[in-house]
């Protein structure tokens, strides 16, 4: 029974939180090794460009609140991400057409667009918290909880009770089918093909007539609709503030990295290798010990090895080792 009580502490508060948050850094890494692969160069701006879906997710959200649409036990959030990606979407290509394409046609080198994509996101970052505040946003409605901790309880009389949220079911189940739609579009269908092409060498893609702008376009159209449905997910099942997606860039980042630059399966991978890497090691282990260990040798402290104020020091550690040890990845991306 202990035994049980100690894997229902660990799903609460390791488990299907790691999972959950794994989502959110993979979609978001998609996104980030989309432009590495395809455009060559490290978007800084991906996190604000999540922030950015997301403000206007949330503005749409709230006017359909106002207006009484609602999806019942779903946030009115999934109603309005539609909206949101619209947003991204025209933001996106409105800042190549601006920004990126003068810089691509003078064949600029890529640590040149890292450096205008560092511009580009406080450019970002200074618009949101303009229009919507620097503050916390609160955008969730419907039901909280598909099991809360007290129905666990009382379902199954242990002692410990699992508390699974609806932000957490949502998050998981759209991230199998934004990524299962995705590898379908690059592998099945001809604009896909045509920008792993790309991907794989520019010169032979041009030559087999491929329209390198067509390719551009369609990639920041990807990118737009990822951020803003990582952003949307990360905002209802944390919270919403826009310095919080420029601090989440580091992890995503990392994720991109480990998995391997360039590769989408290794986006996914290392996606879930820095969630869970920031919540074992940001976790107080002392309730689930306390169930394990032989009576009297319960432990006094938390035995927690870094407070979570610090769980982006995880992603960074982890970070400078790949960087270190195997630049490619796991997965064999392009090297950093």
């Amino acid at each position: 029974m202990d035994l049980l009580n100690a894997f229902i502490a660990l799903s609460n508060y390791v488990l299907i939180p790691g999972i959950a948050y794994g989502s959110q850094l993979a979609l978001g890494a998609l996104g980030v090794t989309l432009v590495y692969g395809i455009l060559r160069f490290s978007n800084f701006a991906h996190g604000d460009t999540m922030a950015m879906g997301t403000m206007a997710t949330i503005l749409v959200t709230w006017l359909f609140q106002s207006m009484g649409l609602s999806l019942g036990f779903l946030p009115t959030a999934l109603l309005a991400l539609p909206f949101g990606i619209g947003f991204a979407i025209l933001l996106l290509l409105g800042t190549d057409r601006v920004v990126y394409k003068f810089y691509r046609e003078q064949k600029a080198k890529p640590v040149i667009l890292v450096i205008v994509s560092l511009g580009v996101t406080f450019i970002y970052n200074g618009i949101t918290r303009f229009i919507i505040g620097a503050d916390d946003q609160n955008f969730l409605d419907g039901e909280r909880f598909i099991m809360s901790a007290r129905d666990f309880k009382a379902l199954t009389g242990l002692k410990e009770g699992l508390a699974f949220k609806t932000t957490q079911g949502i998050t998981i189940v759209t991230a199998i089918i934004v990524v299962a739609l995705l590898f379908w579009f690059l592998n099945k269908t001809r604009a896909g093909k045509s920008m792993r092409a790309y991907s794989d060498n520019e010169d032979l893609a041009l030559l087999s007539g491929i329209n390198p702008e067509r390719v551009v376009m369609i990639t920041w159209m990807i990118v737009a609709a990822l951020a803003t449905i990582a952003g949307t997910l990360y905002g209802l099942d944390k919270s919403f503030k826009p310095f919080t997606y420029f601090q989440l860039l580091l992890p995503i980042f990392a994720a991109a990295i480990v998995g391997g630059l360039g590769s989408p399966v290794g986006a996914i991978a290392g996606g879930f290798v820095i969630a869970f890497s920031e919540v074992t090691i940001t976790y107080a282990w002392k309730k689930v010990l306390g169930y394990v260990m032989p009576e009297g040798l319960e432990p006094d402290g938390l035995v927690q090895l870094m407070s979570t104020d610090y769980k982006f020091a995880v992603s960074f550690v982890i970070l400078l080792i790949v960087l270190l040890i195997k630049p490619t990845g796991l997965f064999k991306g392009k090297s950093v």
